[in-house]
Formats: C-alpha cells, sequence, structure tokens
C-alpha cells in the first residue's frame, strides 16, 4: 500500500506547477484571441469609424439639418457621401472640416482652447473592477472628439481594456517601450511622448496605448525613493504630469484611464490631473469599497502633497454608472449619495444598457455603433444617458475655462 506521501509525489508529478499551468492558458487565450482578431480585422484592414448621417453631423457641428443642406448646395463644403436610399453621410474629419469653415466666418464652433486656457486633464478612477471605469474614459474620450476638441486617451491600466477598444492587441502590436512607462521611466530609455502617441481611426482622438510593461513604474518607484539625493524631476508624482506638458500644444483635452488600484501610477495620474471623474456603480458593496478608497486617496495625497505634489482641481466628480432606474435599492443609494455629497455627485447617471454591452462584444462603443443596428427606443435611451454624463462633464471643462457657454 502506497504511502501518503508517495501519494502526493505522484500526485505533483502529475499536476504541472501553477506557474507552468497559468503560462499555458495564457499562451493558449493569447493565441485564440490572435485568430479572432484576424478573422475580425485581416491584417490588410484597420478599425474605422462609421459615417454619420446628415441629422447626426448637424447636431455634432451645432447647426440645423437645413442649414447644413444649404452650405453643401453652396459648395462650401465637402461633398457627402450617398448610401443606397440617397441619404447623405458624413465622415468624421468631414465635421471637423465644416466646423472649421464655419469658425473662419463666426465664432462659437470651434470649440478648441485658447492660449490662456490650461490643457483640461480629466482622471477618471476608481480601484474597483466592474464600476465601468474604462467604458467611462472610452466614450468621453470619444465624446470630446465628435466635437471637434483635439482629445487625447491615456491607456494607464495595465489590462489595456481602452487600447482593445481603439483595435489595438497589446501584447501582439505593442513592443517594448510603446506605454506611458516609456515616457516615465527614470532610466536613460525615457523617450518623449510624441514617439509614443499614436493616431486612432477615430478623427481628432489620439492615444497613449497601454500594457502590462506600466507595472514597472510600480517596481522602479520605490527604488527612486530610496535615494538619498533625488531632484524633483525625479519625484514619481511629477512624471506623468511632466510627460503630458511636453505634447500639450497639441491638444485641448486629455483623458487619463486610470489603474484600479492605488499605487504610484495611479497618485502620479491624479497629481497630474486638473480634474477627477470617480466612477461609481451604486451597490453597497461598490460604495463600501469607494469609502475605503476615499480614505486611502485622501491619507496618501497628504503625504505627497506636503512633499510639494498637485492637490488642487477644478472640479471632482463622482459619476453613477452601469444604474438600473428601475432598481430600487439602488435608487436609494443614488439618493444617499446625492445627499450626502451634493452637487459633486454628477446629475446625470450612465443607465445600465444592452446596448453599450452589445457594442461592447465586438471592441466597439455606442458612439462608434450606429442607431439601426438596435431597436430605436434602447438605444436613444442609450445615447442620451452618455450624452447627458459627458455633456455634464463637458459643460465643467467649460466653466473651468471661463467660458460661459
Amino acid at each position: 500500500m502506497n504511502s501518503p506521501a508517495t501519494h502526493l509525489q505522484a500526485r505533483a508529478s502529475a499536476i504541472p506547477s501553477l506557474t507552468r499551468l497559468i503560462e499555458a492558458d495564457a499562451d493558449l487565450l493569447s493565441a485564440q484571441l490572435q485568430q479572432l482578431r484576424a478573422r475580425a480585422f485581416p491584417p490588410t484592414a484597420e478599425k474605422q469609424l462609421r459615417k454619420f448621417m446628415a441629422g447626426e453631423a448637424a447636431k455634432l457641428i451645432g447647426i440645423s439639418d437645413a442649414y447644413l443642406r444649404l452650405l453643401a448646395s453652396e459648395g462650401n463644403i465637402p461633398e457627402a457621401e450617398k448610401n443606397g436610399a440617397g441619404r447623405r453621410l458624413y465622415s468624421l474629419e468631414q465635421i471637423h472640416e465644416i466646423r472649421r469653415y464655419l469658425s473662419a466666418n463666426k465664432k462659437g464652433y470651434s470649440p478648441l482652447r485658447t492660449a490662456n486656457e490650461p490643457l483640461q486633464v480629466v482622471a477618471v478612477t476608481n480601484f474597483k473592477g466592474g464600476s465601468g471605469k474604462t467604458t467611462t474614459a472610452a466614450h468621453l474620450a470619444q465624446y470630446f472628439a465628435l466635437r471637434g476638441y483635439r482629445t487625447l486617451a491615456v491607456d494607464l491600466d495595465p489590462q489595456a481594456s481602452l487600447s482593445a477598444l481603439v483595435g489595438l492587441q497589446p501584447e501582439f502590436d505593442l513592443g517594448h517601450n510603446e506605454t506611458m512607462y516609456g515616457a516615465i521611466r527614470y532610466d536613460e530609455q525615457q523617450r518623449p511622448l510624441s514617439d509614443i502617441i499614436r493616431k486612432t481611426y477615430f478623427s481628432g482622438l489620439d492615444i497613449v496605448p497601454g500594457n502590462l510593461e506600466l507595472q514597472e513604474f510600480e517596481h522602479d518607484t520605490p527604488r527612486i525613493l530610496g535615494e538619498k539625493a533625488r531632484s524633483r524631476e525625479r519625484m514619481f508624482f511629477t512624471r506623468i504630469a511632466s510627460a503630458l506638458a511636453s505634447v500639450e500644444q497639441n491638444y485641448d483635452v486629455v483623458v487619463l484611464d486610470c489603474p484600479p488600484s492605488l499605487g504610484y501610477l495611479t497618485l502620479s495620474a491624479l497629481c497630474a490631473a486638473r480634474s477627477v471623474v470617480v466612477t461609481i456603480h451604486p451597490q453597497m458593496l461598490d460604495v463600501a469599497s469607494m469609502s475605503q478608497f476615499l480614505h486611502m486617496t485622501a491619507s496618501l495625497f497628504d503625504v505627497v502633497e506636503k512633499a510639494g505634489g498637485n492637490a488642487e482641481y477644478d472640479f471632482f466628480r463622482y459619476a453613477v454608472t452601469r444604474y438600473e432606474p428601475s432598481d430600487g435599492p439602488q435608487g436609494q443609494i443614488v439618493g444617499l449619495l446625492k445627499s450626502l455629497f451634493g452637487d459633486r455627485v454628477l446629475t446625470n447617471a450612465m443607465v445600465k444598457s444592452a446596448a453599450v454591452s452589445d457594442a461592447g462584444i465586438t471592441k466597439q462603443t455606442l458612439y462608434e455603433v450606429g442607431r439601426e443596428n438596435f431597436t430605436r427606443a434602447t438605444y436613444d435611451r442609450a445615447i442620451e444617458s452618455l450624452d447627458g454624463v459627458n455633456g455634464e462633464i463637458e459643460r465643467l471643462v467649460k466653466q473651468a475655462w471661463g467660458r460661459t457657454t
């Protein structure tokens, strides 16, 4: 009869180590994802943004459909493509061109910031997964781009979901030093952020992609903090702000998708931001988790502020996400949050919608998918919710710039 020790040895020899098991699963999943991606986006293909109906284009520009038709008949704007039904379709780049034409003749059509209006950096954060952080950041960045702002999205999350939404597969499309880490690292391999930024298929929206390499910043920083003599330039909380300052003349708005943890990278992002949006899923466990997040953030920021870090913001807001209006307990939690925090909770909430979930299956946002792909009521409800949240943040940005409209 075998002894227990012999039995355990036999079992250990039959089962691979946890490291090998996880590594094999990771390789298997990566290969499958690459195959799925190759079928959806062949090597010669690039992700493209849909064209916009004339009514959508006019709404984005801020004019009537009739005035858009007049501009087209006068030959002053790019000629629209027509679909099989004879309806006019405009690309986002054409929409930007129409804005530029109108703003050359009349103020109010161009949203671009002036020289005395600082770059607006909005950090979207929460250290609990499932709060809709990346979905919020992606839709916010696209919202600003759709309305003509020169927008930069920065993926600081090592999981890189924001990068995936713009058609990048981090483990295949990014090489060494091609994330924000390349611009904020402490050694001689540091490179300009301008060399890392990538254009996207979304006209007016650029991205600094992310991948697991970002974790290196968490490993490097404790070593630097241990140095007896270090300049302010080598302080971790100045790194992202310095990198963004090098490209600020090219953008109006930067949206930071922060990691779902409160590490050095998140703190550096919060010090670089002029505004913060904390996403909240209105469930009691999530709210309790957010309470801990706020306690920890305040404690760490106290230390950072004393060391010279930035803790001044144009605005700090809570955004309710994945909200189900018909859910009584969720309604009670939202009511509680608004009674506690007042106008620091955005008036509009991002509702939970099958339209957003369905778009995400194909790595798209709702702004990329046409209304014809959903039932009208579902699509309209979701878009109204998204535009409500993002429009509210846009108004806060304009107020920070001192604009009255």
